[in-house]
């Protein structure tokens, strides 16, 4: 039995060659896997040995060539296959162990050039791997050293059956797709267009007991980015305390983030079912966090609290009095932490801050499912000083108001369309959302601020189609409105802020969010 054995993780390597060599596997390998076997105390030859040609091209050639390949990929249940190798005096493979150059890794270096990138692609390790994994019938493929003893195990009391040897094979297909991904990513960096085709690579961070609902099954992955800095959100977020994440936490949790880290100002919101029910900006964090809460109390209640700054003890002592499902911050003071501690059910995340917090937001890519497909766009990503208010109403805005406008503006794209917000001293008083009539969103809003709607702003994420809005954004007390403008109807809305003397912006910018 012959075995070929070139690897970039050497991780467990020695134990298992030293295993296969013991069951009698002849081992062939490259470069810095023979040394380092060798180093260890294996007898291991080159492959060139085994083809009788060296490598060339600085290693760019190495395996490629009939031997190796003729080795791997006859058939030996065809005669006729096991005939040709026979004349060309080429002997079976029967194992190929292969993971690929750290391509990504490498072009995540700050000072990596092209020219390194380029030659960080492995072009012999793919072709080995699809080779093996397409003749798993008869060649067991390994690209991962998670698989090496339970194979080796499995080798030794000779029940590797076929359903194994596939299962191998669909792991490695996998691995060498996730890598020509990286690489396509890579390429395309400076590239506007949408390519013609795309694949995402995923891997997964770890299973989840259910989906959005008990009989639905659920895991979460990562997606792998290359070449660009990366926002990892929560999806690389160090878990402090308390149970496993849920399918729902999760996706709470990610709108939790995405909402404070939208925010150059200490922020604190409070998040149910993905949208801000409590959302708040102030330099004192643990008052941020009460102005959040009193935007609605009531729906607090089970949800998941989000910090752009630091949780010291005074914040602490304030989150803890409600029941929340996750408490998510970049940091935690340690009288803070071993405090939240105290709530055995309380979740709690440590997050990192994207690269260029404070400054202009990453774009991405957002990828919507629907059935058969995916719908793809650039990510809802604009700098805070990108917003550019046009007045169009008799009165101006007073300097407090275009405070209170710019945060209502970029809070209310985080919030379900049709999305309403009430505003004030840049605390979040009244959400509406999803609603299919804007005009009910807006009067749930109302509903919500209560008293405290009186000498508040009003944001829209989209036009009005009709004057209703304004009117009954005037009845409340609502000073001064933001709203992308753009419908026919505009008119009807000016004359009517006009007549209840509120100042009215557009953006000239919508933030749909379905």
């Amino acid at each position: 039995m012959r075995a070929i054995i070139s690897v970039s993780d050497k991780s467990g390597l020695s134990d298992f060659a030293d295993g296969l060599s013991q069951l009698g596997f002849e081992l062939f390998s490259t470069g810095g896997t023979q040394k380092t076997l060798v180093t260890d105390g294996l007898s291991v030859k080159s492959v060139s040995e085994l083809t009788g040609f060296p490598e060339i091209l600085d290693g760019r050639v190495k395996t490629l060539h009939p031997i190796v390949y003729g080795g791997i990929l006859a058939r030996r249940d065809l005669p006729d296959h096991m005939a040709q190798l026979a004349e060309n005096n080429i002997e079976t493979i029967d194992l190929v162990v292969v993971n690929l150059y750290p391509f990504v890794q490498t072009v995540a270096k700050e000072d990596v050039t092209a020219e390194e990138a380029i030659e960080n692609i492995d072009i012999g390790g793919p072709t080995l791997i699809r080779a093996a994994a397409k003749n798993f019938a008869s060649v067991i493929v390994l690209v991962d050293p998670a698989d090496y003893q339970s194979v080796l195990e499995k080798i030794k009391q000779g029940d590797l059956d076929l359903t194994e040897r596939k299962r191998l094979a669909q792991k490695a297909f996998q691995h060498v797709a996730i890598y020509d991904t990286a690489i396509s990513q890579y390429l395309r960096q400076g590239m506007e267009t949408f390519p013609e085709e795309m694949t995402v690579a995923m891997k997964e961070r770890y299973s989840l007991r259910y989906g959005e609902n008990p009989h639905q099954q659920a895991s979460f992955y990562a997606e792998q980015v290359v070449g660009e800095k990366q926002d990892t959100g929560i999806t690389w977020a160090e878990q402090l305390w308390g149970k496993e994440l849920s399918f729902n936490n999760i996706m709470d949790a990610d709108a939790a983030w995405s909402v404070v880290t939208d925010f150059a100002a200490p922020t604190v919101d409070v998040i149910k079912h993905t949208n801000p029910c409590g959302l708040a900006s102030h330099e004192n964090i643990t008052e941020a966090y009460r102005r959040a809460l009193s935007g609605d109390p009531i729906a607090a209640y089970g949800g998941i609290v989000a910090s752009n700054r630091v949780i010291d003890l005074a914040a602490a002592e304030e989150i803890r009095k409600i029941f929340y499902e996750i408490v998510i911050a970049p940091a935690y003071d340690d009288k803070a932490l071993e405090l939240l501690k105290r709530k055995k059910n309380l979740r709690i995340l440590l997050a990192e801050l994207p690269p260029t917090y404070g400054a202009v937001p990453l774009g991405y890519f957002d990828y919507r499912r629907v059935k058969g497909g995916f719908l793809v766009q650039s990510s809802d990503s604009l700098a805070e000083g990108e917003v550019s208010l046009k007045t169009v109403t008799k009165r101006e805005p007073t300097e407090a108001e275009v405070d209170d406008l710019l945060f209502a503006w970029r809070a209310v794209k985080h919030v379900k369309s049709n999305a309403i917000l009430l505003v004030k001293d840049k605390t979040l008083l009244g959400m509406g959302a999803g609603q299919p009539s804007r005009i009910i969103s807006a009067q749930i809003s109302i509903e919500k601020a209560g008293e405290k709607s009186k000498g508040s702003v009003l944001a829209s994420d989209a036009m009005f189609p009709f004057s209703d809005v304004v009117e009954a954004a005037a009845n409340c007390g609502v000073t001064a409105i933001v709203q992308p403008g753009g419908s026919i109807r505009d008119n009807e809305s000016i004359e009517m802020a006009d007549k209840h003397n509120i100042a009215m912006v557009f953006t000239g910018v919508r933030h749909f969010k379905h």
